[in-house]
This record gives structure tokens, sequence and C-alpha cells, in this order.
């Protein structure tokens, strides 16, 4: 293990095509003490790939979701003697662009901010969705708790312990970054935005995607409504 000042967590999910390159691209990044990557339940060869990949892997052995994945990664970092160390989370489609994730790093250790959220540039191709996810994640942060996101379901994602803490336990499935931000900032703690030359797959407009984009607003609804109930009962 090397002598630095975050732990990457990668969840990830039937990812073969994509894990080694996003691996071997995290370990290269010197704020990188070890990589975690989760696999939630694959039926490839994800696991195996991060492993050779020079991660360490644990393995659900049902899918349970990002959530849960990005629990179980904090949680073994823990484990492993990492109490206090930041926790840079990663998806695993970054590929070689996940070398530019250092930039979410240095904000947290320096203090200058709690969370760190990556904004991307366009992608070398358009998705396939018409922005309702985007729409109702963007608004519920900003009606919850005053806080404008450019991307507000971006997943890339450097977080203090003191943050993640606070935050805990994580919204469900894909209303999790959404939930973060909400948590974090009504702590009176701060976030920033900081733009990443990142690229990832980008979900298209076939029936595949659309069940992905529905289930996607689904658990963005249901961490919003939470969070409304939380705050009214006050």
């Amino acid at each position: 293990m090397r002598e630095a000042s975050c732990v990457a967590v990668i969840p990830a999910k039937d990812e073969a095509d994509r894990i080694t390159a996003t691996v071997r691209a995290v370990r290269g990044l010197p704020q990188v003490a070890r990589v975690i990557v989760v696999d939630d339940g694959s039926s490839d060869g994800t696991a195996e790939l991060a492993r050779e990949a020079g991660a360490e892997v644990v393995t659900h052995k049902r899918t349970r979701g990002k959530a849960a994945a990005m629990t179980t990664g904090a949680a073994y970092a823990v484990v492993q003697g990492q109490v206090e160390l930041p926790i840079l989370f990663a998806d695993a489609d970054l590929e070689e662009s996940a070398s530019s994730l250092g930039a979410l790093v240095d904000p947290v250790v320096e203090g200058t901010a709690d969370m760190t959220i990556a904004v991307l540039p366009p992608q070398d191709r358009p998705g396939g969705g018409h922005g309702f996810v985007v729409r109702l994640a963007r608004e519920g942060i900003h009606s919850l708790c005053g806080w404008e996101a450019t991307q507000p379901l971006s997943g890339m994602r450097c977080i203090s312990r003191v943050a993640l803490e606070t935050a805990k336990p994580l919204a469900r499935g894909w209303g999790v970054e959404v939930a973060l931000t909400i948590d974090v900032v009504r702590a009176g703690l701060t976030v920033r935005e900081v733009p990443c030359e990142l690229r990832h797959r980008v979900s298209g407009p076939g029936w595949r995607d659309q069940l992905h984009r529905a289930a996607q607003y689904r658990d963005v609804w249901i961490a919003l409504a939470r969070r409304r109930m939380r705050r009214d009962a006050r």
C-alpha cells in the first residue's frame, strides 16, 4: 500500500470490458493509497479482471445496488485501517479518463471542501434521454437545501469521512448521489463542483436504457420524498 491521501472505491457490475483500464488509471493517481472494487453481483469476469489490474475486490454474491456497493467499499477501507482518509468514489466505466480524478481529491484533503463532485464535459455522443431525471434531481436539491447543482447525478465524488458519516445510511440505489448532496449541504458542510475531463458510457435510446432511466427516476424521487418528510417533521 502506498502512502497517499485517499482511498478509491469503485462500485462495479458487469464491467469486464472497462474495469481493467479504469482500475489502472485510478491506481496511477498519486493521491490514491489503495483501490477497492466492489463487485455487485456481476455475471462476467469483472472481479477477476479488477484483481488482476491491482485492485482489492469485495464481492456481493447478489446485486444489491450502487449505494450498497459504496457502503461496502467504505466499510472495507475502515477494516483495512483507512479510518480517516477521504473516499474517492469512481464509476467503473471511466477507463483511461479516470486519470483525471485527482482534481477531486485535493480540495478535500486541503480542507477547502467536505465533498467534491465531478462536472463532466460534453461526451462523444449525446444520451438518449430527455433530461427528466436530471431536472428532478436538480430542482429537488435546490428546493431542499438551496444548492445549485450543475450535474446532480454525477457519481464521481471525493468525500471526507465526516461528511460520509453525516449522510449515512446512504439512500438506496440510484438516489444515492442526490441524497449525498442534500445531506452534506444540510449538515452545514461545503460541497464544490470540479471540472474533470472524464469519459463514460452514455445511455442510449434503447428499451434497456429507458428502463434504467425509469429506475433512476424512481430512486431519486424516493430519496427526495424521504428528505422532504424529514424536513417537514422538524
